[in-house]
């Protein structure tokens, strides 16, 4: 559960979230921040501490809101549910084409800083599930093997919008997915 936050923590976290994902994690700094969400520097370092932490925060709630979304399509979809991890992807990444807001902060951060870990976290539970829903839905002996597959066609697809801004690729690598589910 997210620690409760006070009206000057959400609106810098609310401000953070957007102008990280928009801009990058570097190219953003802690006036601007605080600027944006109308409170002065000394209240967000007051409540989060530093930087650093306050980019945890924005990838834990990236974390949390992406993950609840793709379990509601979970639960509405049709088998193979796997393939709904390109659906959550496309949502998630437009109208902006910026790709996946991890995969960004991990090719900014270094390896030391915490969000790192946040973001490997990430990744392995998307895994995990597209795992659970291969190995639930298709009953099949090569299931982590395929799993494994689709986590890195979506990976890419979504890579690689991030990069040429092109939401076609996740349309792509889903229906090559759902070729290798039918296998």
């Amino acid at each position: 559960m997210p620690p409760i936050l006070t009206p000057g923590a959400r609106r810098v976290l609310d401000a953070a979230t957007t102008l990280f994902y928009t801009h990058g994690i570097a190219a953003v700094g802690v006036e601007t921040i605080a600027a944006t969400a109308g409170v002065t520097k000394r209240t967000l370092y007051d409540r989060f501490g530093s930087k650093e932490a306050l980019v945890c925060a924005y990838l834990r709630r990236r974390d949390e809101e992406w993950t609840a979304r793709w379990e509601e399509r979970i639960a509405t979809a049709p088998e193979p549910r796997a393939l709904t991890v390109f659906d959550a992807y496309a949502e998630d990444a437009e109208p902006s084409g910026r790709g996946c807001a991890f995969v960004n902060a991990a090719s900014e951060l270094a390896d030391e800083h915490p969000g790192k870990a946040v973001i490997r976290e990430h990744k392995a539970a998307v895994r995990a599930r597209i795992e659970q829903l291969v190995t639930i839905d298709a009953a099949r002996a090569d299931a982590v093997a395929v799993a494994h597959h689709i986590f890195l066609l979506a990976e890419g697809a979504i890579a690689q919008q991030g990069v040429d801004g092109d939401a076609g690729h996740l349309r792509r690598a889903r229906r090559l997915a759902a070729e290798l589910l039918r296998r």
